[in-house]
């Protein structure tokens, strides 16, 4: 009797309450659930003692198991289908576009999958994080195969429309599919080899400074110095926090509590500061979100390829160059006073060194790219080729041999460096890619308007910059589609261009290049 009073009361609230008002409380409850997730999800990567695993597996798949249920609730169906009847402003319109996408592919899910597969996630993380630590790919390869096998049975479900992998690609970046990615990829590899090679035949004759034999930035000093150039960034340290994790995330959990983590390596300060840079520029981003439409589509970030923009903006085409320096090297010999007397131009050197290395998320400009490709190809075999799960590392080792001309010695600079596998985020990588693209874009309109981002880097106030990017990009959140959003920013459609024209200007000069 009491449940079915219940049942009668929240009919009667129901009808009291207009369409999309109702709609908005419950979609805001599904993303308050999504919150809650992420929340665990950072602590799990940055807290949790190992034997909390099992445990917090169990609670990811259990809050996954209640957001199903909401988004996916027969009443979420006739709001959406009223809706899309009414006359809605842009902000309305917006969360009722994107929820009708979630709601039409998680009613293809049923609940037991997606509980299961949450745990599988959860329990692979932590497989992956002792895996990469004792580069023992077979370790970590039981929690993979499931991962894959899951995610082709979720492909199944969701259905087809063109191949496998393009379900997962429209996921991060929608709309994308391998017609879109090949004939980008390949155009990039078509200038972007050359130019490495061109460098790395200046690289015999051009001096280059190196990092001095012994030298140890400490841990302490690392932090203060990050922390410092996060914070004149913009990042507000009051409603965030920075912390250290195997691979570097940013996490915006909800309005004033936006988190980053960096890793550190007492020989390279390089590979702790521009993970910090790159990680606060996802940060201010989620900072910079309008809080007017919190816990709604409308007020979270578009796509991962825009969100990937303002990560390389901030650690690329402001952090690699010597107005950032410039500014930021009385703060760099402060907390190292061991390290030479380098000036700007020689810490600019060392900053943009190119290097056919192993790891991706230390990768130069020139490199970077071709990194995201090796794993787009290694993805596209794994979901519309024939690669198993056994021969990924060898297809791994065999592909980077071939592309950058050095054997991988050990799979933890090899097939088990990222973070992504082990949360099952296959079709992630092509969004950086993307990412590079809009941020040179990005960089050209906001010359036209706020003139040379050099001066004004060198001047040591960047907040013109952040004001640029909040209006444009930031407030606007998910308002219309990401090329949209890049097209309203700078006055054309996405393209590859300007960043072609960024990277061969900039290391032409570098390199003396012809």
């Amino acid at each position: 009797m009491i449940w079915n009073e219940s049942v009668e009361e929240e009919q009667r609230l129901q009808l009291a309450m207009e369409p999309y008002d109702e709609f908005l409380q419950r979609v805001q409850d599904i993303h308050r659930l999504g919150a809650l997730q992420g929340h665990l999800g950072w602590d799990q990567e940055v807290l949790m003692p190992a034997k909390g695993a099992s445990s917090r597996g169990e609670m990811m798949a259990w809050l996954a198991g209640k957001r199903h249920e909401q988004l996916i609730d027969p009443r979420m169906g006739e709001l959406l289908a009223e809706l899309e009847g009414k006359a809605l402003d842009e902000d309305r319109a917006a969360n009722v576009r994107e929820m009708r996408r979630n709601y039409d592919q998680a009613v293809r899910l049923p609940k037991s999958f997606v509980e299961t597969f949450a745990q599988a996630r959860s329990e692979a993380l932590v497989a992956w994080q002792s895996a990469r630590s004792a580069s023992d790919f077979e370790a970590f390869k039981p929690s993979l195969r499931r991962l894959i096998e899951m995610t082709r049975e979720k492909i199944d479900l969701l259905g087809i429309q063109s191949t496998p992998y393009d379900v997962l690609l429209d996921e991060y970046e929608v709309g994308m599919t391998v017609e879109d990615y090949d004939p980008l990829f390949a155009g990039l590899r078509e200038r972007l080899v050359p130019l490495l090679e061109a460098i790395t035949q200046a690289q015999n004759t051009v001096d280059e400074p190196s990092m001095p034999e012994g030298l140890v930035f400490s841990v302490d000093a690392q932090k203060a110095f990050c922390e410092a150039v996060s914070k004149h960034m913009g990042f507000d340290f009051e409603a965030g926090r920075m912390d250290a994790s195997t691979h570097p995330f940013s996490a915006g959990l909800w309005p004033g509590d936006t988190r980053f983590t960096t890793r550190f390596d007492e020989v390279d300060p390089f590979s702790c500061l521009y993970a910090v840079m790159h990680e606060t520029g996802h940060a201010l981003y989620e900072q910079g979100l309008d809080h007017e439409h919190r816990f709604t589509p409308r007020g979270a970030a578009v796509s991962l390829g825009v969100h990937e923009s303002q990560s390389r903006f901030w650690e690329n085409q402001i952090g690699r160059t010597p107005a950032f320096w410039k500014v930021v090297l009385p703060w760099f010999r402060a907390n190292f006073p061991d390290a030479p007397d380098w000036d700007e131009h020689a810490l600019n050197r060392l900053a943009n060194r190119v290097e056919k290395g192993f790891i991706r998320v230390e990768a130069d400009e020139v490199t970077y790219n071709l990194h995201v490709m090796l794993r787009y190809e290694i993805e596209k075999q794994l979901f519309n080729g024939d690669l198993d799960v056994d021969d990924l590392p060898t297809a791994w080792n065999s592909m980077f041999k071939e592309w950058f001309g050095i054997e991988v010695p050990e799979d933890r600079l090899g097939c088990l460096q990222d973070i992504h596998w082990s949360m099952a985020a296959f079709g992630y990588f092509p969004t950086y890619t993307l990412g590079n693209l809009y941020a040179a874009q990005l960089l050209e309109a906001m010359a036209e308007d706020l003139g040379d981002v050099d001066e004004m880097v060198a001047s040591g106030d960047w907040k013109p910059m952040l004001d640029w990017l909040r209006p444009r990009i930031h407030q606007r959140g998910s308002q219309v589609s990401p090329a949209q959003l890049i097209e309203d920013a700078t006055g054309s459609p996405p393209s590859p261009e300007p960043f072609l024209r960024y990277v061969e200007r900039k290391y032409s000069a570098l390199y003396q290049l012809g």
